[in-house]
């Protein structure tokens, strides 16, 4: 379970998520409704992904995790899948010491072996770059899903057990965490999707046990502060109860 959401840095301001999740949805849409290639849209949605960070920072957020690409997207057109792997390494390329200066810690979450052996290494190396960086911590979900994230923990757990490196009567939901992609991380707080639709995809499925939701109506490229800053109101508005009976 996650810590207590923090207040913000103003005073009599609401309190803050201190883990904030966002499915970004839209880009696809966004691009076709302006007669533009798709990936314009990613490219786009890179840019509001940029703004996002920078405000989640301002905002005092303390974690950040940006679902880039889910394990079910190498089903899409290689074209497509093409695009947003050369945009990631692009990002990787251009962004890390910017990420760098500005205390932002880049980790990378889901599985990164199926990009090759290049973007691995370009994956580890913004990793050491930003390691230092505690303004904000910035996960990025890449192939990842969250059913595969648990088969895995699972499997490493039946591994060890059958080795006698663990004994399964020991397992519970806190040392079940301590084997999924968020070890050490807090849960997340707020789970944000954009672009209108409802649906959680496969996203933080063990972490967002408790989380708020917050769904938008904004396509991801169009993204930024004041968005942002509206989930976190209606966030603080909301009575978490983890399961409890409130008298």
């Amino acid at each position: 379970m996650s810590a207590a959401a923090r207040p913000m840095p103003e005073t009599g301001s609401p309190p803050v998520p201190l883990h904030v999740g966002i499915i970004m949805d839209g880009n696809g849409r966004w691009a076709a409704a302006r007669g533009l290639p798709r990936a314009l849209g990613h490219k786009a949605g890179a840019e509001a992904a940029r703004r996002t960070i920078e405000a989640a920072a301002e905002a005092g957020i303390s974690w950040l995790t940006l679902f880039a690409f889910s394990s079910e997207n190498w089903q899409r057109p290689a074209d497509e899948v093409r695009d947003l792997t050369m945009l990631m390494r692009h990002y990787l390329a251009t962004e890390v010491s910017r990420l760098s200066r500005e205390g932002v810690r880049l980790r990378i979450i889901g599985e990164r072996e199926r990009f090759g052996e290049d973007t691995v290494r370009a994956i580890a190396s913004a990793e050491a770059a930003t390691a230092q960086g505690t303004r904000l911590n910035l996960n990025v979900a890449l192939s990842y899903g969250g059913r595969a994230e648990i088969v895995s923990a699972a499997r490493e757990i039946a591994r060890r057990a059958a080795t006698g490196e663990l004994d399964p009567a020991t397992l519970d939901e806190r040392s079940f965490g301590r084997f999924l992609g968020t070890a050490g991380m807090p849960d997340p707080d707020l789970i944000i999707r954009t672009s209108g639709e409802q649906r959680i995809s496969n996203f933080l499925l063990w972490q967002a046990a408790y989380a708020e939701f917050v769904f938008q109506d904004t396509l991801w490229p169009d993204y930024g502060a004041p968005h942002l800053a509206a989930a976190i109101a209606e966030f603080a508005r909301r009575e978490r109860r983890y399961g409890q009976r409130v008298a």
